[in-house]
């Protein structure tokens, strides 16, 4: 698929991007050989492989769940901008 400075140009005006002249011929040109590239893969025969979502297996490391105390409420509230009691104090956000 050709893509021509005008299309390039075109587009970035539709993206309300400026681009200088020598930018939309770099542009262009890497745009070109994107889609080139695209066109490359599109001729490789995938059929027997199976999908993965990463070249490397990847396990989570989780922590064991264990139950601890909970964190004091005079602990958790000594950096509130403003509290009432033991809560925190937000904005009204519902009228």
């Amino acid at each position: 698929m050709a893509i021509d400075k005008q299309t390039v140009k075109y587009v970035a005006h539709l993206a309300r991007i400026e681009l200088r002249e020598n930018e939309l011929d770099k542009l262009s040109r890497q745009l070109h050989d994107i889609l080139d590239f695209i066109d490359k893969l599109k001729k490789v025969d995938v059929k027997d492989i199976n999908p993965t979502s990463h070249i490397l297996p990847i396990n989570n490391v989780l922590r064991e769940d264990v139950p601890q105390e909970p964190l004091p409420s005079e602990k958790a509230l000594i950096n509130a901008p403003e509290r009432q009691g033991s809560f925190f104090v937000v904005p009204k956000v519902i009228e």
